[in-house]
């Protein structure tokens, strides 16, 4: 039976079921042979019963490999590979003590996760895949595209490693994001040589290289918007995290003036931090007083396909407006106002720093739909409803659509059942190969457990906010969720930031009506809520507006205090830093 919509299956036909089991029997086998030999697949206490079973048996017969593979390697999580990781970050650090480390040789850069919470940055080794493997879609930082893509990339790096090799020499391993490693990687750009690009333009792109070198959060915004509104022929605009782009165009709002003037003129504004950069990026800026009168006249953000205007052959967004950047949600109705209709929009893919577990399934919905791939990580399955013990992995061909399921990853990189800690639901599976076509849900412990026992999801506690607002307080730009114990019992405690001026927004509003919105949707998702509501353990939730601004921000502050690309900032739902929540707090200006 085939959903018509997307023609994806219901359930797998026994050949392809049989098809899809050697697919995965194969892929599973070309990480995990040579990664068994890896010092962590040798040493960790985990590990311990695999590899007695290896030294029992024909490890060296494929069958009897995996067999011991799903019978004896458990769900493993970071804290296990933490001491085996730090051990890049030693000084000094020697080639032996880190060779072989999780897979074959040694990595080409650590990337770091994405700050979601105050808790201390995860990093991950990536070493350098077969060739051929560059191209795909997973890999590639800048996908192609017909003319020129808006995609602004920062360089910066929190660290250098620096490892001493056996033959005298040292090798430099950076720590950054994935997707700027991924650029590096694809482009073989050595940290050692960036200052020698700095004439040079990012291929395909709108910016030069020199500005993904920027260090200041505000400059580096505004001369990405420079170069952007003088390219007319960009096609493409992709935004990792599509609430970037929100921040973006308020930028553009900002400084309009300030834009056109040095569009007009050819002059790169007087920002802070650019040192020996503006000389490279004034020799690749020209006056282009025709572009500017044309921006004069179609004037800054706010119409709806503001952005067709100003680029006419754009017809590509890429960008998450969802899922794990669940602070975005809000922004996907600003985002298609300001792009229009014409403009077709889509998700990157879905993966993590841990690795890339599926790409935009086109034939269903780009924005929520993906498949799941067999590139970077075998994923593997735990059913988030079962009773069954935590143990109970399953693989892609054991699965039922609409089922809610934990990914599991072992992936090329060495990591071995790894759990991502996300919930996803299975759409169905493809008709060609059988893989599964998945959605993300929300973070499997993303809700705050309050006193009354309950714990609404992510997705649950967005879902009500955002309906909320755009009935009774206006267009969200962030919000963020506190346990408001200020009476009891406690309750859910929204802080939230809207477009415009509060005053002007509240006034003729019944605003307080999006409290009982709020938790009336609340009481409606969630089956423990509502019950410990009328037991009297729960009570409604709270709304608190933050001065405007806070969101940007908050993200200055992260980039700033760890190096981070601004694409690898989120929004915490649930922020869990204490310094954070009273940060927030402490920028309170109206409760409704």
């Amino acid at each position: 039976m085939s959903h018509p919509e997307t023609n994806l299956l219901d359930s797998l036909p026994t050949e392809l079921s049989q098809q899809l089991k050697a697919l995965i029997d194969r892929a599973l086998l070309e990480f995990i042979r040579p990664n068994s030999a890896s010092q962590f697949a040798q040493e960790a206490p985990e590990l311990t019963k695999f590899r007695e079973a290896i030294a029992l048996n024909d490890s060296t017969d494929d069958r009897e490999l995996l067999r011991i593979f799903r019978e004896f390697v458990p769900t493993t999580n970071y804290e296990l590979y933490r001491p085996f990781i730090t051990k890049f970050f030693a000084t000094p650090c020697k080639e032996a003590d880190v060779k072989n480390m999780f897979a074959p040789g040694l990595p080409y850069f650590l990337a770091m996760s994405s700050m979601t919470s105050g808790k201390s940055v995860k990093t991950f080794p990536k070493y350098l895949p077969p060739s051929h493997l560059l191209q795909h879609p997973l890999y590639l930082a800048s996908p192609p595209s017909v003319g020129t893509t808006l995609s602004p990339s920062s360089l910066k790096y929190p660290q250098i490693l620096t490892i001493d090799c056996e033959d005298g020499q040292s090798k430099q391993v950076t720590v950054c994001s994935l997707s700027i490693g991924f650029l590096r990687m694809a482009m073989n750009w050595h940290v050692e040589h960036d200052n020698e690009r700095l004439d040079l333009w990012v291929p395909g792109q709108t910016d030069p290289y020199a500005i993904s070198l920027v260090k200041s959060y505000r400059a580096f915004f505004i001369l990405n918007a420079l170069f952007a509104l003088t390219d007319r022929g960009m096609t493409t605009i992709r935004f990792f995290f599509a609430n970037v782009f929100v921040i973006f165009l308020q930028y553009i709002e900002d400084e309009w003036s300030l834009l056109i003037d040095c569009i007009e003129k050819g002059i790169i504004p007087d920002v802070e931090d650019l040192g020996h950069l503006r000389a490279p990026l004034e020799g690749l800026f020209k006056p282009d007083p025709v572009r500017a009168a044309e921006l004069r006249e179609i004037g800054p953000p706010g119409i709806q396909g503001w952005a067709v205007r100003v680029w006419p052959d754009l017809t590509r967004f890429i960008g998450i407006t969802g899922g794990p950047a669940a602070a975005s949600v809000p922004k996907a109705c600003q985002i298609t106002h300001a792009l229009g209709p014409s403009v077709f929009t889509q998700s990157p893919g879905y993966g993590s720093s841990e690795g890339g577990i599926a790409i935009t399934y086109h034939k269903g919905n780009p924005n929520t739909d993906y498949k799941v791939v067999l590139v970077d990580v075998v994923t593997e399955f735990l059913d988030v409803h079962s009773n069954e013990p935590s143990e109970h992995v399953l693989s892609v061909h054991e699965l039922v659509a609409g089922g809610h399921y934990e990914p599991i990853l072992t992936t090329r990189n060495g990591l071995w059942r790894y759990r991502m800690g996300d919930v996803v639901t299975v759409k169905g599976f493809a008709p060609d190969d059988g893989l599964p076509v998945i959605s993300y849900l929300h973070r499997r412990e993303g809700g705050i457990v309050m006193a009354f026992g309950t714990t609404c999801t992510e997705s649950q506690l967005t879902t009500a906010i955002v309906s909320a607002a755009n009935r009774w307080i206006g267009q969200i730009i962030d919000f963020t969720i506190v346990g408001d114990d200020r009476d009891t019992p406690i309750t859910y405690g929204y802080l939230v930031e809207i477009r415009g001026e509060i005053g002007l927004l509240l006034a003729g509003k019944d605003a307080r009506m999006a409290i009982q919105q709020t938790f009336e949707d609340l009481m409606a998702a969630n089956d423990e809520f509502r019950t410990a509501f009328w037991q009297g353990r729960a009570r409604k939730p709270t709304i608190r507006l933050l001065e405007k601004g806070t969101f940007t921000e908050y993200r200055r502050q992260k980039c700033d205090k760890t190096s981070i690309s601004v694409s690898q900032v989120k929004v915490p739902v649930v922020p869990s830093d204490q310094n954070y929540r009273e940060w927030f707090l402490e920028r309170v200006t109206i409760e409704l």
